[in-house]
């Protein structure tokens, strides 16, 4: 279960021998190697979806954080400037005795 296992090896391309347009003017070019056909691919848009979703939740979490942190600034100098005042008003009193 936990070993990992190798793929099988692709198939060796073959080689094969270019031919002009000269000798078959109404033969539509094909490909005369081994593979399967190409068939139409369409992409998914929810591999795109879910980055886009979790760049938005990421963007949002970032500004929940930054914004506690300015809070918690702006409380910080507030509580300093009080705390200035009060130690200001109790050394004015005590020069006044």
């Amino acid at each position: 279960m936990l070993r990992p296992k190798m793929p099988d090896a692709a198939p060796l391309p073959t080689a094969r021998t270019p031919t002009t347009s000269a000798e078959h003017p109404h033969a539509p070019a094909t490909c005369s190697c081994a593979h399967a056909p190409m068939t139409s691919t369409s992409r998914l848009v929810a591999p795109f979806v879910s980055r886009g979703a979790s760049a938005v939740a990421a963007v949002l979490v970032m500004g929940v954080v930054l914004t506690a942190l300015l809070a918690t600034v702006a409380i910080t100098a507030v509580s300093v400037s009080i705390a200035a005042l009060v130690l200001r008003s109790l050394l004015n009193s005590a020069h006044k005795r």
